[in-house]
């Protein structure tokens, strides 16, 4: 199989569903099984429906349930509960535009394809670039994740050997694994993704389950009694703003679209699957761990809140079988991220935005071996050096900005009406809901720390200069 070359000052042309994935004035098709690209063979579709949703779930269930809950309850007490709902009526707001989008241009790149075709390439090139450097960041902080709670089970079981030198070199261990995983084949990826977010949600299940017994008195214990909403109503919408991290991770399931099996019927399923399970477990763990504890006690264990919920029900075992969920999600959380930031990468090179090297093809497993590096290589790095914490929140920035961003294109596309414009889905409510889509994101960014809200800028601002001197001549709006 030979490789895909791209050059530097090409223009693309042609109808983003079927010709833009790929050099400038060659021609792509998209079929249910591949994406085939000039009589070549070019990323074979590996993911299923289930895989679709794994992504999707697996990016997304870390924060939500392993971090947040505390520091939520402590902002608006058991009515956290309603503020991860209003989070994830915001994200189907722009799932639902995404869904629509991707099945008209199932390709890889996700909220970057889909703006470059329908704004043009100066658009396309700031999501870009900022997507794989928001799934870069945002890699680093699972994986430094990881390496903090299995630290904290070597401790629970008397094991302390440092969790100052043992986190970063976990972190580092487990980042160049999944990078190898997906350079020897993304249906590696796939089935690893699958096999992690079962066990995870099967312990989640019965973590809930009992908590919720709990809760109704089924064991004898009383919950604590405290008003819903004990601080009123506007603290349940800034938290809305706070916890939305943790609806980050059903647009990687567009990221990965050239991946995706019957990406018509899949991709759709599969995002708007994934925000309503995630939503469902994020809700029930904010009312089962307030009425363990109640919100000024889980605000005081911060982070480790639902830990120590855990521990109430069954001593240090539950403290411990929590912890290893944790594990399971911070590994699936950066599976999907460096599968995701690569396709982004990859989708930039074909593009002819970024030096078509990194858009090179392993001629053997039929993966883009080079971004993937390009996108575990940075995340190996941020994990020993970098400021993890402030990176997660400028990936959150750049994502928000892309979500709006995507609401927008749709609305365009829908009222230019091109022919080569043919979703297999089509969302209901237009314009409404896409307009209210991209208001949401934008307000949201608005609600964000000052420092990431900087950063952010200077990473868009840095794309965009990027794209003035090496892609200028580049033209990807869909033309016929």
């Amino acid at each position: 199989m030979s490789e895909p070359e791209t050059g530097g000052d090409s223009t693309a042309e042609g109808p983003p569903g079927s010709t833009a994935e790929g050099p400038p004035g060659s021609t792509a098709e998209t079929v249910d099984e591949a994406t085939i690209y000039d009589d070549e063979l070019e990323l074979e579709r590996t993911i299923d429906l289930r895989g679709g949703i794994a992504i999707g779930v697996g990016t997304m269930i870390g924060a939500g349930i392993f971090v947040f809950p505390g520091l939520a309850a402590g902002r608006a007490g058991p009515a956290a509960a309603v503020s991860f709902a209003l989070g994830a009526v915001v994200a189907l707001l722009v799932a639902l535009p995404t869904s629509e989008l991707a099945t008209a241009m199932p390709q890889s790149g996700g909220g970057y394809y889909f703006i470059s075709r329908g704004m043009g390439t100066a658009y396309g090139a700031v999501v870009g670039l900022s997507l794989w450097l928001g799934l870069v960041f945002a890699s680093a902080f699972y994986l430094v994740g990881f390496g903090q709670y299995a630290a904290a089970i070597l401790a629970e079981v008397g094991i302390d050997v440092g969790a100052g030198i043992l986190a970063p070199a976990l972190a580092v261990l487990v980042g160049v694994a999944l990078t190898a995983s997906s350079i020897v084949g993304t249906e590696n990826t796939a089935k690893l993704q699958n096999v992690i977010v079962g066990l995870l949600l099967g312990i989640l299940s019965v973590f809930l389950v009992y908590g919720g017994l709990d809760t109704l008195g089924f064991f004898g214990r009383q919950t604590v009694p405290e008003a819903f909403a004990p601080f009123g109503v506007f603290p349940i919408l800034t938290t809305t703003a706070f916890v939305f991290t943790a609806y980050l991770g059903f647009a990687q399931v567009a990221t990965v679209a050239g991946d995706i099996k019957r990406p018509g019927r899949n991709l759709p399923l599969a995002m708007i699957g994934s925000v309503v399970l995630v939503a469902v477990f994020n809700v029930v763990t904010v009312l089962v761990a307030t009425s363990a504890f109640g919100s000024g006690r889980l605000a005081a264990f911060g982070e480790t809140a639902l830990v120590e919920v855990a521990r109430s029900y069954v001593g240090i075992g539950g403290a411990v079988i929590i912890l290893i969920a944790g594990l399971l999600a911070t590994v699936s959380s950066a599976n999907a991220s460096i599968l995701s930031s690569s396709r982004a990468l990859y989708a930039l090179s074909r593009d002819a935005i970024v030096p078509s090297k990194a858009g090179t093809l392993n001629r053997k497993y039929n993966t883009p071996h080079v971004a993937l590096s390009l996108a575990g290589g940075p995340v190996l790095f941020l994990v020993v050096f970098g400021p993890v914490e402030v990176l997660a929140e400028v990936a959150s920035f750049l994502h928000l900005l892309m979500y709006g961003l995507m609401c927008v294109t749709l609305v365009v596309l829908r009222r230019q009406s091109p022919e080569w414009y043919d979703p297999d889905y089509r969302i209901p409510g237009y314009p409404v809901l896409p307009i209210l889509g991209a208001v949401a994101s934008f307000a949201l960014l608005a609600l964000m720390q000052p420092l990431s809200q900087a950063i952010g800028v200077a990473v868009m601002l840095a794309a965009a200069v990027w794209q003035r001197f090496y892609a200028a001549d580049v033209e990807l709006r869909g033309v016929l």
